[in-house]
């Protein structure tokens, strides 16, 4: 089966790495327009964009619309998939369909498109792109998204609901580790996110500062880059905690295991900008799989993973209060602590694991092939 990843592969988008090479039934090839990276498996197949597109995108920037790739583009995927003799195509991001409708017109085969979060906002939300989003639903043989709260959004995009699945992400493995209290107070909280609005990690600071007022010790670890970088890192300063946040920049798969097995707390503070909401974040599932209880913010399909008191702890979005007097609780009430940390870890390996969500993806695709045999 074919693939379609704009760009193979950014760092942080490691999971659709993960769902290429779990395929167990099918043969997976990947078509990509821009190689970032270099990833063990298959070798992406790489159609080059057309010389024009900044021409095309300043057009339809100026007279309203969706930009779409060109005729010639379209062309040559469609002769590669033909070429593969593949049975269905797998379009990763919704707003990325809309670009591919000149392709999508031209398949002989079916295709399936995934949401993943912040694709439901932004220019494929506005009226202008109403047509070309509707389209891309009715020509669709299966509409995936990443969570329950996400499938409603993408509902209200157009979607048929008789078209729209869960399609959940895929865990790495990763090793489960008993966490203890620290010595002297050094308690160690940890987010791995994109430093952009939405990871609400503006909030995390501020609600860290109030935490280390009385645990001077403490230390919160940032892994990750964006563009919020150097206002983050002034507002650690200017809450007086810069000595006791470190931005570490992206970290790979072994550091980024190795941060969490070093932390006793996950902050997933999440929160919705300008309509921009999460799936279900990656970060949080990796965390919670390692044994680090977790506490998060009731956003996007948070809650269809915690239950507050059950899996973790629940807070409103945008309250560093609630959120510093979360880390508080966790941090004086150990038993707590371990109790949620475990629950968290069975659930989230329950989901999300390679075996169940392989075996559930591989069904989603066998499903989209028959109907299609069918319409």
């Amino acid at each position: 089966m074919a693939l379609f990843c704009a760009t193979y592969l950014k760092p942080e988008m490691l999971h659709i790495h993960r769902h290429v090479v779990g395929l167990r039934s099918f043969e997976p090839f990947v078509i990509t327009q821009k190689c970032e990276g270099r990833w063990p498996g298959p070798r992406p197949e790489v159609v080059e964009r057309s010389p024009r597109r900044p021409f095309a995108r300043e057009w339809h920037r100026l007279v309203g619309g969706p930009w779409q790739i060109s005729r010639n583009e379209a062309a040559r995927i469609q002769r590669m998939i033909c070429d593969h003799h593949t049975d269905l195509l797998h379009v990763f991001f919704g707003n990325v369909a809309i670009h591919l409708l000149p392709l999508l017109r031209i398949l002989d085969v079916p295709f399936v498109v995934s949401f993943h979060g912040s694709d439901v906002t932004g220019s494929i939300a506005n009226a202008d792109h109403r047509a070309a989003r509707e389209e891309v639903f009715a020509r669709a043989a299966g509409v995936f998204c990443r969570s329950s709260h996400l499938a409603s959004r993408v509902r209200e995009l157009g979607a048929a609901p008789s078209r729209i699945r869960l399609m959940r992400t895929v865990l790495p493995p990763v090793e489960f580790v008993e966490r203890t209290a620290p010595t002297g107070g050094a308690w160690k909280f940890a987010i791995a996110a994109r430093l952009v609005p939405k990871k609400g990690i503006a909030t995390a600071i501020r609600a860290f500062a109030e935490f280390a007022v009385e645990h001077p010790n403490a230390s919160l670890e940032i892994a990750g880059d964006g563009p919020l970088e150097p206002e983050l890192r002034r507002l650690a300063a200017d809450c007086g905690v810069a000595d006791r946040v470190s931005f570490r920049g992206f970290l790979d798969q072994t550091e980024l295991a190795r941060l969490f097995a070093e932390a006793h707390v996950y902050l997933q503070p999440s929160e919705a900008v300008g309509g921009d909401v999460e799936g279900v974040p990656n970060a949080l599932l990796e965390a919670m799989a390692t044994g680090l209880p977790a506490v998060a913010t009731s956003h996007g399909g948070i809650p269809e993973v915690i239950e507050s008191g059950v899996h973790g702890l629940l807070i409103p979005e945008g309250n560093p209060a609630a959120l510093s007097a979360a880390m508080g609780r966790l941090t004086s009430e150990p038993e707590l602590a371990r109790t949620l940390a475990r629950a968290g870890a069975a659930r989230v390996s329950s989901l999300f694991s390679a075996d169940a969500q392989m075996t559930a993806i591989e069904g989603l695709y066998r499903e989209a092939i028959a109907q299609s045999a069918i319409t």
